[in-house]
C-alpha cells in the first residue's frame, strides 16, 4: 500500500514549482524551485528540508509573495512560519 502521506506531500511540492514558475518572476524566490523540484525526488529528505527552511528565512518580504500563491508552504518546512520556534539548521 502507497503511503498517502507521501503522495500528499509529493502533490503539494509539484503544485508549489507549478504556482513559483507561473506566477513569480521575483529572483530572490527562483531558488527555492530547483530545492523543491530536488525535494520531488526524495519527499523526506532533511538535507533538502533544511535547505528549503534556510531559502525561506533569507526570503525576508517575499516570503508573502510565496504564501500568496503557495499559502501551504509552511507544510512543507518545520519551522514556525511566524519565527517564534526556529529550528537549527
Amino acid at each position: 500500500m502507497e503511503n498517502t502521506t507521501d503522495f500528499r506531500r509529493y502533490d503539494k511540492i509539484e503544485n508549489a514549482i507549478q504556482m513559483l514558475n507561473q506566477y513569480t518572476d521575483e529572483p530572490s524566490i527562483k531558488p527555492l524551485i530547483p530545492i523543491l523540484e530536488a525535494m520531488l525526488q526524495d519527499t523526506e529528505n532533511e538535507e533538502l528540508v533544511a535547505q528549503l527552511t534556510k531559502m525561506w528565512r533569507n526570503l525576508g518580504i517575499y516570503q508573502g509573495t510565496v504564501l500568496t500563491y503557495v499559502p501551504y508552504f509552511y507544510t512543507l518546512i518545520p519551522d514556525d512560519i511566524f519565527g517564534d520556534d526556529l529550528k537549527e539548521y
